[in-house]
């Protein structure tokens, strides 16, 4: 009987497919995998990252996270860093063109990368190359040549650029070249599975036909979803300040991860940790039964996530540290109990209602201005996390009660029914 290196395909798939949104195409990369499986070689695994700041965040992760699996599962995990074509600029969701880094703006921030990645990925069975390693090599003749190989039509259907030629804004030729250039990655790793966000979903398609080009097989394109910052709105980032810095001490992690909605909690749950679906879907069914307090779910993704980084005793000491601080302020035994109702709040078809407009309505605050204004001021906690965000939502579907505090004196139970 025949042992083999790898598990059978069914239960790799079933674990790749965690929380991803996009696999294309899913028949190839169970192909790659059987083959695999047959011959006892491991999938060449990648993912690039240009590194344009010093610091990772949790948005990061996420696909971090996908590489790690294919590293459990044994395959090569291969972290590329993006030293050269960070200098040129990714295009990717931007409206105009970037300013270029400087070699030693790029060389700083790559230093830190390794240092945060191993956090997530095993350090011994990683490969780490810079894609300065050719693309610095390449001759005036290569970079003609790699643009022969594909149709400036086809650069153009790209959405941001589509956008900018609509608002007559310029694009620089540079940025046309990213994803030629960085299709040179594919082609040299000789890579199976490519990694990045949905956002990268056209440079990674690109990446696969260059590599036909090139003769090789063609890689199999996985994409993971973007993670949303703190204020339930945009993508995690930390020039929106809607961010959780991985290298963050360990009780200002724990304190950013309790501040997050309660909706915004399950894509958290699903994308940072290794909870399966199912779990994650058994936890929500026990909250809207009103069985499990969300608090307690939220307290229980928290603590994993700071055990990720600082280790278990750090999660543990910032889990009693947050518990302290909330539970050893004093609620007064008569604190009003102010309702909100899906039924009787206007605007709410939706099932959520906006924190400000909360206040409002429970008149915690005389306007919708002064309401928006002691939430950014950090004046406002629910359930002991202090909520900076006006747009804050608070699901109307699911009954539960919280704490609510408005300024140093006004304490409500707000209750949700």
């Amino acid at each position: 009987m025949t042992e083999h290196k790898f598990k059978p395909v069914e239960e790799q798939l079933a674990y790749i497919k965690k929380g991803v949104a996009e696999i294309i195409p899913e028949p190839e990369l169970v192909a790659k995998l059987e083959a695999s499986r047959r011959s006892g070689k491991p999938l060449r695994v990648y993912l690039g990252v240009d590194p344009t700041a010093p610091d990772l965040h949790l948005g990061h992760t996420v696909v971090l996270r996908k590489l790690k699996h294919f590293q459990d599962l044994g395959h090569t995990a291969v972290f590329l860093i993006g030293d050269f074509s960070a200098m040129i600029g990714d295009p990717t969701g931007v409206s105009e063109t970037r300013p270029p880094l400087t070699r030693e703006q790029v060389d700083g921030n790559a230093k830190t990368y390794l240092e945060q990645v191993y956090k997530i990925l095993d350090r011994e069975n990683t490969e780490v190359r810079y894609n300065s390693e050719w693309l610095s090599k390449m001759h005036a003749e290569d970079v003609v040549r790699l643009c022969g190989r594909y149709q400036l039509a086809r650069m153009l259907e790209r959405e941001d650029f589509r956008s900018r030629l609509r608002n007559n804004q310029p694009i620089s030729v540079h940025e046309l070249l990213y994803p030629l250039l960085t299709a040179c990655d594919a082609v040299e790793l000789k890579s199976d599975v490519e990694l990045g966000a949905t956002e990268q979903k056209f440079n990674l398609l690109i990446h696969r036909d260059i590599q036909r080009e090139y003769g090789l097989a063609g890689q199999v394109a996985l994409t993971m979803p973007i993670l949303v910052g703190l204020d339930g709105q945009r993508k995690m980032s930390k020039s929106l300040g809607n961010y959780v810095g991985i290298t963050e001490e360990s009780y200002e992690m724990f304190k950013k991860i309790m501040s997050i909605s309660d909706s915004l909690m399950w894509s958290y749950l699903e994308l940072l940790t290794d909870r399966t679906a199912d779990e994650v879907r058994s936890l929500q069914q026990n909250v809207q039964a009103g069985t499990t307090h969300p608090k307690q779910v939220k307290v229980s993704l928290a603590s994993q996530i700071v055990r990720d980084f600082h280790g278990e005793q750090a999660a543990r000491k910032a889990a009693s540290s947050w518990e302290r601080q909330f539970s050893d302020r004093q609620v007064p035994d008569d604190a009003p109990v102010k309702t909100l109702s899906k039924g009787s709040y206007v605007g709410s078809e939706q099932g959520k209602v906006y924190l400000s407009r909360a206040l409002l309505q429970i008149a915690a605050a005389p306007s919708r201005a002064e309401a928006e204004r002691l939430i950014k001021h950090g004046a406002v906690e629910l359930d002991g996390a202090v909520i900076k965000d006006p747009r804050h939502e608070i699901d109307l579907n699911v009954p539960r009660r919280y704490l609510l505090r408005v300024g140093k004196k006004n304490i409500f139970y707000l209750d949700v029914r």
